[in-house]
Parts: structure tokens; sequence; C-alpha cells
């Protein structure tokens, strides 16, 4: 096994199975060997795991992971100085511009879903979510049965759309589902007054309170729903890929190198502002860490 050594604030170990090495190029590794470019999908708000800095430069979790993912192709490839280039997407195109080639790799906050693997493929799991309602902190709501009858916001494009509406017709709660365009959109339309609560994956609305300038006039309800891998998204059919991508996350899963970016963006003070998320490791991504999985929620 050769390694590499690359600086994520630290050292990142970014390894490329031998038994590769001499087979083929095909799929995404010979498009990106051809073009001498990979194009990397982020999102431009989903705190910490793909947004931008005060530079609006793409930074997060998920950012550092493939910039790993990114270091094991250069090896792959020898090209060490491969061009990275950067493509923001949005919930709503983010499957069509991988699907398309617009994008190689998207580094974001996507969850992994049977229905999605239709279409595209996902990596190794990097985070477990659950979904909340975030809503301001002087009201009266405590959880989801508060919500009836109310206007409530969910990004378009996301899965979370589709749990919202199930939930809200399993117990005929009669809520107004409303959609912002992104993340940020969709809380402006709470803290202005237009929507009750915002629905999304737990972490994504504990990363937008934690980056208000009072958090506190905020507030996370009690009842949480599901429970989804995050996972890094590519083309289907493209095991050459794909097996590189997981054998990268699995190496920095078992050297220790997953855990130190977890603590860095979840636990520590990061940009903008040096905001602490303080969101402690789910049990079920501390399990999946040590073994390795790319099961897809139903």
């Amino acid at each position: 096994m050769k390694s590499l050594l690359v600086t994520l604030g630290f050292a990142l170990t970014a390894s490329v199975l031998p038994a590769h090495a001499a087979d083929p190029l095909t799929g995404t590794l010979q498009k990106i060997d051809q073009a001498n470019s990979i194009t990397i999908g982020h999102r431009e708000s989903s705190m910490p795991f793909s947004y931008y800095d005060d530079q609006q430069k793409p930074i997060g979790y998920s950012m550092d992971l493939c910039a790993a993912v990114v270091e094991g192709i250069k090896q792959k490839l020898n090209k060490p100085e491969l061009k990275v280039q950067y493509q923001p997407v949005n919930s709503s195109n983010r499957i069509a511009l991988v699907k398309n080639g617009t994008v190689d790799i998207e580094c974001g906050s996507t969850a992994n879903y049977l229905e999605r693997q239709k279409e595209v493929a996902f990596s190794y799991s990097t985070f477990w979510v659950s979904k909340r309602f975030i809503v301001k902190s002087d009201t009266p709501y405590n959880s989801i049965d508060d919500l009836a009858g109310k206007p409530v916001v969910v990004t378009q494009g996301t899965d979370t759309a589709l749990l919202i509406r199930k939930l809200n017709d399993e117990r005929k709660l009669g809520m107004r589902i409303q959609s912002g365009k992104d993340h940020a959109e969709s809380l402006l339309m709470v803290t202005t007054g237009r929507a009750a609560a915002f629905m999304e994956d737990d972490i994504l609305v504990s990363s937008i309170r934690a980056k208000e300038q009072d958090p506190s006039s905020l507030k996370l309800l009690s009842d949480s729903f599901g429970g989804d891998p995050y996972a890094l998204m590519f083309r289907k059919d493209d095991p050459q890929f794909k097996a590189l991508v997981d054998h990268t996350l699995a190496d920095l899963m078992s050297n220790g190198k997953a855990d130190s970016l977890y603590s860095k963006w979840f636990l520590g003070p990061i940009l903008p502002n040096n905001i602490t998320i303080n969101f402690e490791m789910p049990a079920r991504l501390k399990e999946l860490f040590v073994q390795p999985s790319d099961k897809a929620s139903s």
C-alpha cells in the first residue's frame, strides 16, 4: 500500500489499492485523467459540511474528506499537479450535475437513499443524521403537534420535503408546507415570521443556530424523526472510482484522521467568526467509523 500525506490542517493519509495500479482507467478516473482536472460539487451554506468562508472559498468537513480523495486520485494517476475546480450545487440540481458530468464528486450534505441510488452512487457513510424542527425561542412550540395548522418550511429538493409531507398526512396536522430555495432562505422565513418552523437534518439546523448573531433566539424542538447516512456522491456504475473513494475514507476512519476531522468541524471553533456547533458524534457514526458501510436508507 502506498500512502501520501496531505495537509488538511493536519496530515491526512490517502492511499490507493495496488491491485488497481495496472488496471486500464475507466469512467470518472479516465475522464479526470484526460481532462487533467477534477470538478468538486460543493454547497454554499451547508455548515459545517460544505459552505463558503468569508473569502468565498468552499470549506467544511465534506470538503476535507474530498481533499483526501483528490490526493488519492493524484497518486493513482501520477498527476501531482491535477487541477481542482469547484462547482456550487444545491438540493435541486446536485444529482443532475453529477449525472451529466458537470461534477465528478459531490462533497456536501447529501443523504444516501435507495431511491437516489437509481440515479447516482454513494461512498461509505460519512455522517448520520435525524430530522428536527427549528423555531424561534419566543414561540410556544415544543413538539410537532404544536405546529398543527401552522406554516412550516423545508428546503426544496431535499429528502426532508418528502418526510414532512408524510408526517403531515399520517398525523393529520394540516401544516401548510412551504419551500425555501436553500437553507438560508428557509431559516429567513422563520426569523421573519413567514413560517413557524423549519425542518431539516439535526446537524444542519444546529449549525444554522450556532452562526446566528444570537443563537439563543432559536431553539430545536424535542421531536426527532428518522435516521439517515450522509455520503459523498458520484456517478453510478463506476466501480473503479468508487473503490478509490471508499478505500480513502476507510483509511481515514481506521487511522483516526476521520475522528480528528470530526472534532475540527463539529466540536471546535470554525469559520466564520470562530463559532462552535458543539455537536457530539452520533453513536451510529462511531459504529460506521469502525465498520464502514455504504448501506442506504429506504
